[in-house]
């Protein structure tokens, strides 16, 4: 049935496959390992555009935005896709779909997050006694008793000289889409770094960072060999495409 595909030598299963694997890694500047595998039993149910669902497996990836995600699982459902589209290189959903995700974060990915122009730009936004803010030297910790640490200098306004901001909290998830800091311990600038989490409490909803026609959200967060780790769903009502 396949005979006469423009990939000679390749069964459907791994044509979709294969496509799939590039069209998400043309969604971030980087990726190490990547692979999607399509399920579809019969296999014949490909050329109606019916697959029974597909695994998706990534590591290392970078986003354009700067943020990096250590691994990326995704567990998709039966999926139902525009067949004629794989030969034109892209993905198309007939109709939403839904998926289960795990989603790993190290230390390292967390600091360089908070360090990336997209989200000191969105932490600039606050303003403190009137004035603007200036972040520097952001460093993020996941602590042994799985709380997470912030360690900030934060210049306010025209000041020279930045005020040092250093604080614990643990991360909660609040409606399964609010990433909330909660029952925070504070040193250094006590009132300034209040706001800061205030603020930051107010950035953290997943609606404002899921990719256009998907919808995350989060069952349960884990803590271990500093890594965090977000256990949730995705409903996925277009394949989403770079930019």
């Amino acid at each position: 049935m396949f005979a006469s595909l423009p990939f000679p030598g390749q069964s459907g299963d791994k044509i979709i496959s294969k496509v799939v694997t590039t069209a998400i890694a043309a969604l971030f500047k980087q990726t190490g390992k990547l692979s999607a595998n399509v399920r579809a039993e019969p296999v014949a149910k490909l050329v109606q555009g019916s697959i029974d669902g597909f695994d998706f497996i990534s590591n290392g990836m970078l986003m354009y935005n700067g943020l990096r995600i250590e691994a990326m699982e995704l567990y998709l459902e039966a999926v139902s896709i525009d067949f004629g589209a794989i030969f034109r290189s892209m993905v198309k959903l007939r109709q939403p779909t839904q998926a289960t995700m795990r989603v790993v974060l190290t230390e390292e990915d967390l600091t360089t997050s908070f360090n990336t122009p997209f989200v000191v730009q969105k932490l600039q936004r606050l303003k403190y006694q009137g004035q603007s803010l200036h972040f520097e030297k952001t460093q993020m910790r996941l602590n042994p008793d799985k709380s997470l640490g912030i360690s900030t200098q934060i210049r306010v306004g025209d000041d020279s000289e930045p005020r040092q901001v250093d604080l614990t909290a643990f991360l909660e998830v609040r409606e399964r889409r609010k990433l909330q800091f909660v029952d925070a311990v504070y040193d250094g600038d006590i009132e300034l770094g209040k706001a800061l989490i205030h603020h930051v409490n107010n950035l953290l909803d997943l609606d404002k960072f899921a990719f256009q026609g998907s919808q995350l959200r989060i069952d349960r967060v884990r803590q271990r060999n500093q890594q965090i780790i977000f256990y949730g769903t995705a409903r996925i009502e277009q394949f989403p495409s770079k930019g």
